[in-house]
């Protein structure tokens, strides 16, 4: 603890006063009875002030402060008995006993003053509470001779309030530092689930949608992975920036300064010290103070991290530290609502453009299909703090501030709006020439269903960010098989979702072309098709787009699977038509010449048959149907096209071929052997190099 400056010297002017007895001294004594009840504004004041003018003269000590009435009555009495203009004491000599009274109450609290000014390296507030109430009641003093005074008394009042003034501000930093609470930004950060699943930076950023997908975002569940509302864990606790205990001090000091004319000097110490310290805070919750070049030259994973760090930071800077410098402002500076007002905002405008700053640089930030999610969620945090700001910042002086934060939230969500109509702009534009050799589902499918099933999750911002735009339901008027009550029915992220989806659909035909073969272009189409169904079945898609595109679209599939039976296996199924071969009639009767060439002609369609199958077994065991479900609906829709005829044929002509020479060239297969083949299609694995399973 800082030493105590010494006791100021005896004062010669009540040493000379009080140097006589009886009348003399009695006068003193009732004259400063009435200084102290002028002076004085409450009954602690008025010990401080005996306790000070008994350091000059101990007869003093014995002013009875019991006799101190309330604070309005003493004051009015007071100041009604020493104001001359309103009333005069009852004699000459009570007049000179209160003037000298008076005198050494100032000489007291301006030698006391001047007494710690000498001492600079000494804290007023970290001296004994007796002390501190000394120097107060000191000031207080000052305050009241520079106010009523005049001539040299209030030259000497201003000096020694100006050198209190100093040391108060000293005290209100040192304060505000010593006493200032650190925050703990593990203990504070509130529960947002869905940043660490089913996020957009998880997906696939290939421009080209070239590279895979991780298999961890196929199998998210977007749509839960927001888990509700978000949560605050400190609801009912409240963070005070600054420790309790120092509470009463600090509004000592702002209310003496305040009483002084101080107020500009005491709201720019104030203003500056809570800047710094919420510098620190935003510091600590990782927030940075970025430039908006800056900003753009961060790379992605980075700048993810960051946006991440600010939608925690935006939510624990409204509930925690600007509601703790409400409460301080309101605690400290309650000498003054217009003071109090002006402090707060001030104070925290630096912190609230700090974080707006860094909202406008993503904002202005190039449009990537990645960046959506987060400055959606940052939109969204952004959005749901601004009924609390308002409430925080009251009066005029806080409209400017809030019609920042408006600006800052439009922008954020013209970024959404533009970053939409450029990922509608790539599925459209991206013209990658790639197939996919198995005809599997291509990445660009995976990436744009999954990135649309994380749009759901935004449902109620999108509606109205896209409210106004007309231009999805034309569009979708002229493209889709949509009648007009149907779009209009839908909300407006339902119609640009059916937009982009429509998109995506025309990219996949244009990719389909790519195949030579027009049996994998329907495989290709069907994959893609139905994993498109299934994202839209199995989630809030499917309540957006509604039942009857669910089921439009399972049309599509099966159109495009009768497609491929007829382009795979017409063929093969061609050389076990029955043309009459076999009915042991010839061309002449009992001509062997013409069983001969019947026969000849069996073994030819048994070969081109085998030839055929063969290569549909070598090509489509490599091509890839990655959903079992239409894997074997697939299967079993070739096994009851061609088993049967196959059979048939077989018991039919096969005697005519069997028990000739090379018989087992011609009839290779049992309808058995081919059903087992054809379990081996659409696994993507090259076929048994055994297939050729010749009969026995």
């Amino acid at each position: 603890m800082s030493a105590a400056p010494p006791p100021p010297p005896e004062s010669p002017l009540v040493a000379d006063v009080g140097g006589g007895g009886g009348l003399g001294g009695d006068k003193v004594l009732a004259a400063a009875q009435h200084i102290v009840k002028s002076l004085a504004t409450s009954k602690n004041a008025a010990d401080d002030m005996i306790r000070i003018l008994s350091g000059f003269d101990r007869r003093l000590s014995q002013i009875n402060s019991d006799l101190f009435p309330s604070p309005d009555l003493a004051s009015s009495a007071a100041a009604a008995e020493f104001d001359r203009g309103r009333g005069s004491p009852s004699s000459e000599g009570e007049i000179s006993a209160s003037v000298a009274a008076a005198a050494a109450a100032f000489d007291a609290a301006e030698q006391l003053i001047q007494a710690w000014d000498g001492t600079p390296e000494a804290l007023v507030f970290e001296a004994p509470e007796d002390e501190v109430a000394e120097y107060l009641a000191a000031v207080d003093v000052a305050i009241e001779h520079l106010a009523r005074g005049a001539g040299a008394v209030a030259g000497r009042a201003g000096v020694a309030v100006q050198l209190a003034m100093a040391r108060l501000e000293e005290e209100l930093r040192h304060l505000m530092v010593r006493h200032a609470v650190p925050l703990d930004p593990t203990g504070l950060f509130f529960s947002l689930r869905r940043l660490s699943l089913g996020s957009m930076d998880d997906l696939d950023t290939s421009s080209e949608f070239d590279a895979a997908t991780p298999h961890s975002i196929d199998s998210a569940a977007p749509e839960t992975a927001r888990g509700g509302p978000l949560i605050n864990p400190f609801e009912d606790q409240v963070f005070d920036p600054v420790r309790p205990e120092a509470v009463d001090d600090l509004r000592a000091i702002a209310d003496r300064m305040a009483r002084a004319g101080y107020s500009r000097e005491l709201a720019d110490s104030y203003c500056g010290i809570r800047r710094d310290l919420l510098d620190e805070y935003l510091s600590a919750l990782g927030v940075e103070r970025l430039s908006i070049d800056e900003v753009q030259r961060i790379e992605w994973k980075h700048l993810n991290d960051k946006m991440k760090k600010w939608v925690q930071a935006v939510k624990t800077v409204v509930r925690v530290l600007l509601a703790g410098e409400r409460r301080l402002c309101d605690q400290v500076l309650s000498v003054s609502d217009e003071l109090r007002e002006e402090c707060f905002i001030e104070s925290t405008k630096g912190c609230i453009m700090q974080i707006l700053n860094f909202g406008d640089a993503v904002a202005v930030c190039p449009r990537s299909p990645e960046k959506l999610s987060r400055i959606l969620d940052m939109y969204e945090a952004l959005a749901e703090v601004i009924p609390e700001m308002k409430d925080l910042c009251l009066g005029s002086s806080g409209d400017g501030v809030i019609s920042d934060v408006q600006a800052n939230l439009d922008r954020l969500g013209d970024a959404i709006r533009g970053t939409l109509f450029e990922f509608g702009k790539v599925l459209q534009q991206e013209s990658s020439r790639r197939a996919m050799t198995a005809g599997e589902i291509h990445p660009m499918t995976r990436y744009v269903m999954n990135y649309l099933r994380l749009l759901v999750v935004y449902s109620d911002t999108l509606d109205v960010l896209l409210d106004d735009d007309t231009d999805d339901q034309t569009d979708l008027a002229r493209a889709e098989d949509q009648d007009q009550e149907h779009l209009e029915s839908m909300t407006p992220l339902g119609r640009r979702l059916l937009k982009l989806i429509s998109y995506l659909e025309a990219n996949l035909e244009e990719k389909s072309k790519l195949y030579e073969d027009s049996a994998l272009e329907c495989i290709f189409s069907m994959n893609n098709l139905l994993y498109i169904v299934q994202k839209v079945r199995d989630s809030e898609l499917g309540k957006i787009l509604g039942d009857h595109w669910i089921k439009r679209h399972n049309g599509k599939i099966r159109q495009y699977s009768k497609s491929y039976l007829r382009i795979s296996w017409t063929k093969a199924l061609s050389f076990l038509k029955d043309d009459g071969h076999g009915s042991g009639s010839g061309s002449g009767s009992g001509s062997g010449s013409g069983h001969s060439s019947s026969r000849m002609s069996i073994k030819e369609k048994f070969k081109n048959f085998n030839l055929a199958f063969e290569e549909i077994y070598r090509n489509q065991t490599t091509w890839k149907v990655p959903d079992p479900q239409l894997r074997e609906e697939l299967k079993i829709s070739i096994s009851e096209n061609v088993i049967p005829a196959y059979r048939a044929y077989l018991g039919r002509y096969g005697p005519q071929v069997d028990g000739g020479r090379n018989s087992g060239k011609y009839v290779k297969y049992t309808p058995e052997d081919l059903e087992s083949q054809l379990s081996d299609l659409f696994e993507g694995v090259p076929g048994s190099a055994n297939y050729c399973k010749r009969r026995t």
